[in-house]
């Protein structure tokens, strides 16, 4: 889960300049988490207590109003109407990582990331991109090397997997959509040596750069069994107490966050 987070914080930054290099300095002065992080610890506390993801991911979202919310969750977040909206952004699959970590089943993890994801992106791309994320981290976590995982989420989900950081780099731009920065991760978080290089591969996009680091630095927390302890030790120092609480109940039940 804290790969997520570090992930998103160390792409706050960027999430509109269109940075098109790895070489930047990991944590700023303008490093912050953002709705990712206020998002996917609502996703591991509903794992943790009563599941009801509309209802936690609208307290979390309420508690934490400026945390960058896109227009369309923020329009559900202050509304009545707790009905999904039909989205396929990439919310689902930014906020899902938890349930990859907690999980030990795969058709559990599939089935429970789609109803992480329907309560507002009820979207079959909404939905897909959640399970693509989750999937990934589950298998990762289980010992799938990125041969595998990237086999197995090619033929699962149809996602163009072959191509690599250096190809993408120069054309992308700025989406938000699940079907044009999921698999864009997902290839990030395969292609680097480290936890540190998946999330700069995924920043060095130029796209929706906290979204993609935190995409990429969940699967990668799970490939490489943890993130680095400076990275560790700076993320939680930029949480406010509340969600490094959760951040750390969360670590003690399924052991996911250690650094490495």
């Amino acid at each position: 889960m804290l790969g997520a987070i570090a992930g998103d914080i160390i792409g706050s930054p960027h999430e509109f300049e269109s940075m098109k290099s790895t070489d930047f300095p990991l944590y700023v002065a303008a490093s912050r988490f953002t709705d990712d992080t206020v998002l996917t610890a609502a996703t591991a506390f509903s794992l943790m207590t009563d599941g009801d993801y509309a209802a936690n991911y609208r307290l979390f979202g309420r508690l934490y109003p400026l945390a960058g919310y896109g227009s369309r969750f923020d329009q559900w977040l202050k509304g009545e109407d707790t009905t999904p909206y039909g989205s396929y952004g990439n919310g689902s699959a930014m906020r899902v990582s938890p349930v990859g970590f907690a999980l030990d089943d795969e058709n559990e993890v599939l089935a429970e990331a789609e109803r992480s994801a329907a309560v507002t992106h009820d979207h079959p791309e909404g939905i897909k991109g959640a399970q693509a994320v989750a999937l990934a981290v589950f298998l990762a976590r289980r010992g799938a090397d990125a041969e595998t995982l990237r086999g197995e989420l090619t033929s699962r989900f149809g996602y163009d997997l072959a191509r690599t950081p250096e190809g993408i780099r120069p054309g992308y731009v700025f989406d938000e959509t699940c079907q044009g920065s999921v698999p864009e991760a997902l290839i990030c978080a395969l292609v680097g040596d480290d936890w540190e290089r998946c999330v700069r591969l995924a920043v060095s996009l130029g796209g929706d750069a906290d979204t993609l680091a935190c995409m990429a630095g969940a699967v990668a927390q799970a490939r490489f069994g943890g993130v680095p302890k400076e990275v560790d030790t700076q993320a939680q120092a930029l949480l406010p107490a509340h969600l490094l609480d959760i951040v750390k109940d969360f670590e003690a039940r399924y052991g996911g966050d250690h650094a490495c």
